[in-house]
């Protein structure tokens, strides 16, 4: 015999979950960033230059070194540490120096950061170093950007590309 008294009791409890869920889905209300703000994101993934250059061996430290290790060059696998510079309308926001991965340190550097700012024209400037052997700089980009309310403005860095990368 069918008790529908069951089905209908079935039938409640799911319309409830669903309820629930529909609810749960929409409320409360999230918003990742105030209103009127936007974001500046920095994130990369980055090698950075090799801390020395290659070196040429003399045939005596050849002559010392196991037959199938005989490599003329003997180059450095340590790679620089990458220096991450930003300023905001001309004042400092962020300035970090981000270490290479890797156990002998060798491998890209990665960073993330990330910071709330009203929405408005901002002068950008992002100066980066990648290069321990080198003086200042390697890599400089200034830029005004108008920034939208919840816009993300995402800094990068790409050697393919040009160097940073403001978009």
């Amino acid at each position: 015999m069918v008790s529908w008294g069951r089905y209908a009791g079935q039938a409640a409890l799911y319309a409830l979950f669903a309820a629930a869920i529909g609810y749960c889905s929409t409320s409360p209300q999230y918003r990742p960033l105030e209103q009127g703000q936007a974001l500046l994101r920095l994130s990369f993934k980055h090698a950075g230059k090799l801390v020395a250059e290659c070196r040429k061996r003399s045939p005596e430290e050849l002559a010392r070194l196991p037959a199938n290790m005989r490599a003329e060059l003997d180059c450095p696998r340590e790679r620089s540490p990458v220096r991450v510079r930003v300023e905001l309308d001309g004042g400092l926001l962020h300035d970090r120096t981000f270490p290479p991965a890797g156990l002998s340190r060798d491998g890209a550097a990665t960073g993330y950061w990330k910071l709330p700012l009203a929405a408005g024209t901002h002068l950008i400037k992002v100066q980066v170093s990648d290069d321990v052997r080198a003086e200042g700089y390697t890599y400089e980009r200034e830029a005004r950007v108008e920034i939208r309310p919840g816009q993300a403005v995402l800094i990068d860095i790409s050697e393919q590309k040009g160097g940073v990368q403001i978009r």
